[in-house]
């Protein structure tokens, strides 16, 4: 049995980098730091939402790459001359990507009791009507 891929089937014409987007998106990892939450805050709209406690402006870095919103977070090791008798919490990085669709570009951030906000905005598809003419061979 041939096994048919999605950007090779008929009636799909340009459609290869849909796949490679499938497979980008399930290798960008399941880890579970920071959480995070995706609202739809209007119909062309989105908001991501990081918890990044303990994370300053200066320790996280936004950028977009390949299509893809990639939010970076390293915070500066302050224990040097420092005696913890426990210490819980962790000062770790984190790497946390969102692949964007053809259109979407992203707002502004801003960061609010802990947490990070990233708006996004999609533009309107223009809808186009084209007639092709056909030539006499």
């Amino acid at each position: 049995m041939t096994k048919l891929a999605l950007g090779t089937h008929p009636f799909l014409l340009g459609f290869e980098q849909l796949e490679r987007l499938v497979e980008r998106t399930a290798k960008s990892g399941n880890e579970g730091y920071p959480p995070y939450n995706i609202e739809q805050t209007s119909e062309n709209s989105y908001r991501i939402t990081l918890a990044v406690a303990g994370f300053a402006d200066a320790d996280l870095a936004i950028t977009v790459e390949d299509s893809a919103l990639v939010i970076r977070g390293r915070q500066s090791d302050d224990s040097e001359g420092r005696v913890f008798l426990h210490r819980g919490i962790a000062a770790r990085q984190f790497q946390r990507s969102f692949v964007l669709a053809d259109g979407v570009d992203v707002g502004e951030a801003v960061m609010e009791n802990g947490l990070l906000h990233v708006d996004l905005t999609r533009a309107e598809p223009e809808r186009i009507v084209q007639t092709i003419n056909i030539k006499k061979g």
